[in-house]
């Protein structure tokens, strides 16, 4: 049974529906979305692109084990053999393909939060919180990445193809996989391994972030969370950002190394069961996660950091909370 959704207007003493729009530090219309929308670039974005050296390092090491054991050890051999530059490789794909992630991700998680609850009403969102929080973060994923795959199969191949067998600048890059769509794939090849890794990782992400939060303002900071600092409830934010962000790497590993995987040139004319069955699981599992836990803990707590640094710059309060 449906919990009733109604509530006293103290005004007028008339009885008004819960809305979830309007139950936050703001109110929560358009402006308030495309803020949000705004602020998910800034998050993704700018996050994935400063990190891009270890990204090239972890995509070369879940496709050659063998000949890039290591992080340190895979940065010093990439720039031995390729350049200094060659640890950049991707990074504007990157970027782009991030950003429009970052926008849909977290723009439409937004939305989503707010129409699962009003659908369920004030007493069944409270009681059904973490449920509303996980179909949210995966119903935005959904539609965040397929902004995201056409760049994600670019920076992929781009950065692990052999030194000289693959254009590294973005449009020459671009270009040569559309040409050769009949056995790259391309545009769409990766979108259900990138949703396999994305949509798990981002309901960790989203879920476990608001939950740590919460957790946070119950046991830790329990007075009223607008009583403290800005720089305190940034504090929290970072922390629980991370922390999601750990669970998150373990969560999503296998899945990533088959993105990864899918851009090796031995794999172009392989199916996706061919390729898991080949590495194994545990290799997929486990094979450059290390690597993995401390560029996704730390882009993690980065990009809920950025997100509320951002929104609270412009009045509309840091996220989760009791």
């Amino acid at each position: 049974m449906v919990a009733s959704t109604s509530q006293v207007a103290p005004s007028t003493g008339t009885v008004a529906k819960w809305n979830s729009r309007l139950a936050g530090h703001v109110p929560h219309d358009a402006s308030y979305y495309s803020k949000c929308l705004l602020g998910g670039i800034l998050a993704c974005g700018l996050t994935h692109t400063a990190i891009c050296p270890l990204d090239v390092t972890k995509c070369n090491m879940q496709v050659n084990p063998d000949k890039y054991k290591g992080l340190v050890k895979g940065i010093r051999l990439i720039v031995a053999e390729e350049g200094s530059r060659a640890i950049w490789k991707g990074w504007l794909p990157t970027f782009f393909g991030y950003s429009a992630q970052g926008a849909f991700k977290y723009g439409l998680y937004e939305i989503f939060k707010d129409e699962y609850a009003n659908r369920l009403g004030k007493e069944n969102f409270e009681k059904y919180k973490g449920l509303v929080w996980c179909a949210a973060s995966a119903s935005a994923e959904f539609f965040a990445d397929i902004a995201l795959c056409p760049l994600e199969m670019v920076k992929v191949k781009v950065q692990t193809s052999p030194h000289g067998t693959f254009p590294i600048a973005f449009g020459q890059a671009w270009s040569q996989m559309n040409a050769n769509k009949v056995e790259t794939g391309f545009p769409y090849r990766s979108l259900i391994p990138l949703w396999s890794r994305q949509v798990p990782y981002t309901v960790a992400k989203f879920f476990f972030f608001e939950k740590v939060v919460q957790l946070f303002y119950t046991h830790v900071f329990t007075k009223p969370k607008d009583t403290y600092s800005k720089g305190t409830q940034l504090g929290v934010t970072f922390a629980s950002g991370y922390t999601a962000g750990v669970i998150c790497a373990i969560v999503s590993h296998p899945a990533d190394s088959v993105v990864s995987l899918l851009g090796k040139p031995a794999n172009k004319s392989k199916t996706l069961g061919q390729i898991i069955k080949e590495t194994g699981f545990v290799k997929l599992a486990t094979k450059g996660l290390g690597t993995r836990i401390i560029m996704i803990g730390t882009l993690t707590g980065l990009q809920w950091w950025i997100y509320d640094t951002f929104k609270t710059a412009l009045g509309m309060g840091t996220t989760g909370g009791k």
